[in-house]
């Protein structure tokens, strides 16, 4: 038999003054006519703490 293998993802968000600046740097953005579906995104990276985990259970 294969080992199973699967993929976690962690999304939660991070400490008060990134999120801060991530929200602000969002509204600069769009505030500056950038267009919406890059400013969101990027925002949402920075305040936002996104990992990929792969792992491998044995069976």
């Amino acid at each position: 038999m294969l080992p199973r293998t699967g993929v976690t993802v962690d999304i939660c968000p991070r400490d008060l003054p990134i999120a801060l600046v991530g929200t602000a740097g969002g509204a600069l953005a769009l505030w500056a006519n950038v267009p919406a579906e890059i400013a969101v995104p990027v925002a949402l990276l920075i305040v936002l703490d996104i990992r990929i985990r792969r792992w491998r259970r044995p069976t």
